[in-house]
């Protein structure tokens, strides 16, 4: 650990202390008892920022500190359920596609290219119109999880293409073992380094859609996630009522915790090449 973060160039350093400073608030924080910030009138309205509501309350008597961690909470499940799914799928049709080849990589690929031309904000936008906004998490990420997966599915197919002509799949070939323990133990090792960078970026992505979608209106309205928080306070006009709080909390955490997410990505990014030219 001392000889990674020594290692470690700034961009990673930077996205590994805000995403885990995320982390904690979304999955640690999160747990300490308290009452449902959903919940209405459970504080007087529009109170500003004081020792006991150190962000105030809205205007419905929600406490906007338990609303944004709950938020937080809740867009990270939604993305790292979506970058698991897209991430696990992607990268097991891939290899199989890519190792297999003959007809099976054909059919899978025909899936694949389907999924990968279809514009998801429109099917997304009939999938939640028709939940009527009963969506919960899981299903909200299901849902994100259908477009996941096909772009990495094509990416690692290539990469795929090119182990599978080295000697050592031959031997593996030739001593008896079958396609699915190829793919797994000889194969998906390779691809590891890749499938954490494509998470990362699949978190970010799901983060963004899930957002996108909520301040369209288009989430499901019992689900307190970053976006949805900022439509509700453009609903109940926080801007124009100078209630700068409310709205600017998730504002402002979704940026940190995007910018948080790119600079993990791409120092990562960089980590890895500079390992590899040692």
């Amino acid at each position: 650990m001392k000889k990674f973060w020594k290692t470690a160039n700034f961009r990673l350093k930077a996205g590994l202390i805000v995403t885990c400073f995320f982390m904690i608030i979304g999955f640690i924080v999160y747990f300490i008892p308290h009452t449902d910030p959903f919940t209405f009138n459970t504080y007087p309205n529009n109170l500003g920022a004081s020792g006991e509501h150190w962000l105030g309350t809205t205007s419905m008597g929600q406490d906007v500190v338990w609303l944004l961690i709950e938020a937080i909470h809740n867009s990270l499940l939604i993305g790292l359920i979506v970058a698991t799914i897209g991430t696990v799928a992607g990268v097991l049709v891939g290899l199989l596609a890519g190792f297999a080849g003959g007809t099976l990589d054909r059919v899978l690929m025909i899936i694949t290219d389907t999924f990968v031309v279809i514009p998801s904000l429109p099917i997304l936008i009939m999938m939640t119109s028709l939940m009527k906004g009963g969506a919960t998490v899981i299903v909200m990420a299901l849902v994100l999880a259908l477009f996941a997966w096909a772009w990495p599915s094509r990416q690692i197919r290539s990469m795929a293409l090119t182990i599978k002509e080295r000697d050592f799949i031959h031997t593996a070939r030739f001593s008896g073992e079958s396609t699915m323990q190829i793919v797994v133990t000889e194969i998906l090792p390779f691809a590891l380094s890749w499938s954490l960078s494509n998470f990362m970026n699949a978190t970010l992505s799901a983060i963004g859609s899930e957002s996108s979608l909520a301040v369209l209106g288009l989430s499901p309205g019992n689900l307190v996630s970053l976006g949805n928080m900022i439509q509700w306070a453009r609903n109940y006009n926080a801007v124009l009522a100078g209630r700068w709080l409310w709205i600017g909390a998730p504002i402002v955490a979704t940026v940190i915790l995007f910018i948080g997410l790119f600079l993990l990505i791409t120092g990562y990014n960089d980590y890895q090449a500079m390992k590899r030219g040692r």
